[in-house]
């Protein structure tokens, strides 16, 4: 007799932007609609690819390896959006996941691995040089993506 499997997840790559925050809270109410679970991602990302990302962050605390301050900062978030939504069910069951990494190639190693039916984030739709300066995590994950992603921008960017 074989095992039932667990309902596949949908995934939440979050990097604690209001676009992240706008993203759990749309992926939860897809989970609610959908009976799934959510599954929210942090990367951390190595620190020469993002100097001081977390140091900003942690300024006023004593020297942590970056994935401690990151795993810190990844608990408050969720907990913050948690509470400020405490009618989102799937929210308040998601399982988290912390992983090191390149952001984009981790988020889709996760997805195929955990067999997602979706990935949820959020982007700052950044477009022309600045764009090409700095590369969107969501666009790379898009085009190389097997399961359908959708892109959520924060109501607070949102022009009419």
């Amino acid at each position: 007799m074989t095992k039932p499997t667990a309902p596949s997840p949908i995934l939440v790559p979050v990097d604690f932007s209001p676009h992240s925050e706008a993203a759990l809270t749309f992926a939860a109410e897809l989970a609610a609609c959908r009976e799934r679970p959510l599954l929210i991602l942090h990367v951390v990302h190595d620190p020469f690819s993002m100097p001081g990302y977390y140091g900003r962050a942690l300024k006023k605390k004593q020297l942590h390896r970056i994935e401690d301050g990151a795993a810190e900062m990844f608990d408050e978030f969720v907990a913050a959006v948690s509470a400020r939504h405490p009618d989102l069910g799937p929210l308040q069951d998601a399982e988290t996941l912390l992983v090191k990494g390149l952001p984009s190639t981790r988020i889709l190693e996760i997805a195929e691995r955990r067999a997602a039916q979706q990935i949820v984030m959020g982007s700052k739709g950044l477009t022309g040089l600045r764009h090409l300066l700095i590369g969107s995590v969501a666009e790379r994950v898009v085009h190389r993506a097997k399961t359908p992603v959708t892109i959520v921008k924060s109501p607070r960017n949102r022009t009419p």
